[in-house]
C-alpha cells in the first residue's frame, strides 16, 4: 500500500476509534467494532497495530508527534534552548488540552484495566519528557534539568488538563493557549534568574 493511501487509511481507522471511544469507552471498544466503523478488515488492524492497546498507543503517538518533532529539532540544531521552549509551550499546551487528548484521558480514567492509561503515559508523557530534560540540561545543567522540567510543566499546564477532562473548563481558543504559554515562560524565566 502506498504511503499516502496507508496514511489516509490510518486516519480513517483512528477517527473511527475516537468516535467509538467517546460512545462506548475503552472497554466497550474492540478491534472488530473499530474495523467495522472504519470499513477496514479486522486483519488489517491486527497486522498494523498488533492489538487494541497498540492501536491506542499509536493514536497517542500521533497526538504527541508535533511536540516531539519540535523538541527533536531543538535538540539537534543546538539553538537557544529557551527560544525552543517558548515555541514548544503553545504546541504542547494545545495538544494536552485538545479534544483528542481529553477524550483519551477521560477514557483512561474510566478504564479499570489501566491499559489505556499505560499507553498514554508511555507514548505521551514518557516519550516527550526525556526530550524536555535534554533541552533543560542546556539551560541549567544535569543536576537541575529534571526539576526544571517539573517546574515548567507545572507553570504551563497546571490543573488545566484535569479541568478539561472533568468538563470544568471549555476548550481554550488559540489566543488563550498562547497567553497561558507566554505567562508560563515569563514566570519560568523569572525563576531561573532568582
Amino acid at each position: 500500500m502506498r504511503d499516502d493511501a496507508r496514511r489516509k487509511r490510518h486516519e480513517a481507522i483512528t477517527a473511527a476509534a475516537y468516535a467509538l471511544l467517546e460512545e462506548r469507552g475503552y472497554a466497550g471498544t474492540s478491534m472488530l467494532t473499530i474495523a467495522r466503523a472504519a470499513k477496514a478488515s479486522n486483519e488489517t488492524l491486527y497486522r498494523w497495530y498488533g492489538d487494541k492497546q497498540g492501536l491506542f498507543a499509536e493514536m497517542v503517538r500521533d497526538n504527541a508527534a508535533t511536540s516531539r518533532a519540535l523538541l527533536d529539532r531543538a535538540i539537534a540544531d543546538q539553538g537557544d534552548p529557551l527560544e525552543a521552549l517558548a515555541r514548544l509551550g503553545p504546541v504542547l499546551l494545545g495538544m494536552v488540552l485538545g479534544d483528542r487528548a481529553v477524550l483519551l484521558n477521560r477514557a483512561a480514567a474510566a478504564d479499570a484495566s489501566g491499559e489505556l492509561g499505560a499507553a498514554i503515559s508511555a507514548e505521551g508523557r514518557e516519550a516527550v519528557r526525556p526530550l524536555l530534560v535534554d533541552l533543560m540540561r542546556r539551560v541549567a545543567g544535569d543536576d537541575a534539568a529534571e526539576g526544571l522540567v517539573e517546574v515548567y510543566l507545572g507553570l504551563l499546564i497546571g490543573d488545566m488538563q484535569i479541568r478539561r477532562a472533568i468538563g470544568a473548563m471549555p476548550p481554550p481558543d488559540q489566543a488563550t493557549i498562547e497567553a497561558r504559554a507566554a505567562r508560563a515562560m515569563t514566570a519560568f524565566l523569572k525563576l531561573l534568574k532568582d
